[in-house]
This record gives C-alpha cells, structure tokens and sequence, in this order.
C-alpha cells in the first residue's frame, strides 16, 4: 500500500477513535420523537417523561463529561457535535425539572434558564448560552438556527436522528426547509396583504444571515419564494413546552 493511502488510513482510524459517539441519543431521539399539535403549530414533540430514571440517558450525559472537545476534528466534526450537545442539555435541563409548563420555568427573571449550568463537555460546566453564544454561533453557520432546539413549540423541530459530521450540509438544509415549509411557525406568504409571516428566529439573529444573502435570501435558497416588495412580519412565539400531546 502506497504510503500516502497508509496514512490517510491511519489518521481516519486516529479521527474515529476520537470522534463521540452519539449512537445512544440517536436511538433515543428515533424512540421518543413524534408529530405533535399544540395551539394550532403542527411540530415534532418529545416525551420528556419517558426519561426520567433513564440508565441510556445518564450514559450518554455522562460520557459527554469525560469526552475532551479538543479531540474534535474539523469545522463539520465540531459544528454537529455541540449541536448534539446543545439538545442534549436542553431536554436534560427539561428532564430534571419535569413537568414544566416550558423550558423558561427551570429558570427565572434574575436567572434565565439560557444561562444555568446545563451540563459538563470535558469535565467543564456549560450552559445552554455558552454552547449558542460562545461556540456555535461564532463559526458563522446560519443553518444552526434550525438545528439547535430550546424545547419549545416555536423552535424548530427536533431532529430524530442525531447530527453527524458526515451528513451535517444534507441535515441543515433540510431543517431548514422543513422549518420554513411550516406556516405556523417558520414561514407564511399571505399574497392578499403582500406580507411574509417570519419566525422570530430571523429577526433575533438577523446578522447571521449576512453572508446568506440576508435574512429573504436564505429564505427563498431554502424553498421560501417570498416574491420582491413583500413587507416582512413576525410569527408570535410560542414558548409551551414541545412535549408529546
């Protein structure tokens, strides 16, 4: 074998020995994901009960404390890994406090839930700002908006497969087309008024949409069509918990 091909194979089996494995909350996510309706939003709701006392769940917290993230490889690597995590912590923050009514309830006006401690990568503590904020929005990836969920019926939905380096491109393009291909709470061409109905997601982040073309330009590359001279509204939020109905 040419020692080239010997050293790539090498560094793919030093890349993958590294890499977490996410299997377990790929299963978890297949089991207990399913259409839900709530307030008139058609979304994917989660059955935050089926977790209490769950042996597969606590692993895979677990294993995410110990996992070093500076073994990651690669911009895709590490965009699905916190990606992951971020849901992670946020149905674990939802688990431990359950039944809440929404995520905002773990938390309070002093102390919002975005900004507790959600869990440890590493052996260091993280909350769900830290993951958002400090790590997955600085990589100036727009389609992680539609990818990472903050348990609520307005979010975006909840993947039932988790996010891989390998599929990751595939996987945001499709979460975002399916978010905006729902009226009730990513998009709504209302052609009478001239007026595209937006999640608020696109107005509080707007800037990350800058290199897309803005916000109407990654709209209309993901399947939105919002015609030129439309005014543009915002969606109310629905902040209830994205349980199972």
């Amino acid at each position: 074998m040419p020692v080239a091909a010997v050293l790539v194979f090498l560094f793919s089996l030093t890349a993958s020995a590294y890499a977490f494995d996410f299997s377990g909350w790929d299963a978890i996510l297949k089991k207990n994901t399913r259409p839900a309706n709530y307030g008139g939003i058609e979304y994917t709701g989660f059955d935050y009960a089926a977790l209490r006392g769950s042996r597969e769940f606590d692993a895979l917290f677990a294993g995410l404390d110990s996992f070093p993230p500076s073994e990651l490889h690669g911009r895709d690597e590490t965009l699905a890994f916190w990606i992951n995590v971020y849901n992670i912590f946020a149905v674990k923050l939802v688990r431990d406090h359950y039944p809440v009514a929404g995520i905002k309830d773990v938390g309070s006006l002093f102390s919002p839930v975005w900004k507790k401690p959600a869990g440890k990568v590493g052996g260091k503590s993280y909350s769900l700002d830290d993951i958002e904020q400090g790590i997955l929005r600085p990589m100036k990836e727009p389609g992680i908006h539609f990818a990472i969920v903050c348990a609520s019926v307005s979010c975006p939905d909840l993947r039932p497969e988790a996010y891989t380096a390998s599929a990751l491109k595939d996987q945001l393009k499709s979460q975002a087309v399916l978010f905006l291909a729902n009226g009730g709470k990513g998009l709504r061409i209302d052609r009478d008024k001239m007026t595209a109905h937006l999640s608020k997601i696109f107005g509080w982040y707007e800037k990350d949409f800058d290199a897309s073309g803005g916000v109407i330009g990654f709209i209309n590359s993901r399947g939105g069509s919002i015609p030129p001279g439309y005014a543009a509204e915002y969606l109310p939020y629905n902040w209830d918990l994205n349980t199972v109905r």
